[in-house]
């Protein structure tokens, strides 16, 4: 298997965003610690699950897509020869190039039959390869999702086998631990797509913030609903 780390760190920011809006919200509800765990593990199970799934489906489709372009575009060259010459012209006649150096240009790209194709596939289709297989984007989320999202978890699972219902508490050390585990994510995110690695941190900890914050006084407000 190849590891994908832009899908593992993709499904480690849902994975700690949803489990932890899941505790704030069960949290703000004032309801035992017990029912914080089932909620929080069924969601990471499920939720990570289907998100593997979709992520699955999604790059499937994607290298499927690619594969019936690059097929086309073979099937181009082969019967529309000239016309397939002609667009590779037009191409590196907008980037500049004429005359002489021009046609240099379209006779040494289109004398080799891949790089042909694969600069068709890029300046025409704007499509590129990746080349990633989806079983192992999705198992990535999958990792990423559980692994990540079973911080918010773990303060809780502690003060039960401890046999203590301290749920403020509890959730004083999940906060905490949620928001370090955002900000590394999100750092590590900044630098897989080479953006500011404290920007995209910060970024990220809003992002789960806010998520929790809403759950939580969502979860607070049907307390005093129901009740």
């Amino acid at each position: 298997m190849k590891w994908h780390f832009d899908d593992f760190i993709y499904g480690s920011i849902d994975g700690a965003v949803t489990t932890f809006a899941i505790v704030a919200g069960v949290v703000g509800a004032s309801l035992p610690s017990g029912i914080i765990l089932i909620l929080g593990f069924a969601n990471l199970f499920a939720d990570g699950f289907s998100m593997a799934a979709a992520n699955y489906q999604a790059s499937k489709a994607r290298n499927e897509f690619v594969e019936m372009k690059r097929r086309q575009e073979e099937w181009e060259i082969d019967n529309l020869e000239e016309q397939e010459k002609d667009e590779i012209r037009d191409i590196y006649k907008k980037k500049g190039f004429k005359d002489e150096l021009l046609e240099e240009v379209v006779r040494i790209i289109t004398s080799r039959r891949k790089v042909w194709i694969d600069t068709m596939m890029k300046e025409e289709l704007e499509l590129i390869e990746d080349g990633k297989n989806a079983m192992d984007s999705s198992v990535s989320t999958f990792v990423g999702f559980n692994l990540i999202g079973l911080i918010p978890l773990i303060p809780f699972m502690v003060f039960m086998m401890i046999e203590i219902e301290l749920n403020s508490e509890a959730f004083m050390y999940s906060t905490i631990s949620v928001l370090a585990a955002f900000f590394l994510v999100g750092m590590i995110k900044g630098r897989i797509v080479k953006k500011s690695k404290i920007r995209s941190g910060l970024y990220t900890v809003i992002i789960g913030g806010i998520a929790a914050t809403v759950a939580y006084f969502v979860g607070y407000g049907l307390y005093f609903l129901v009740m």
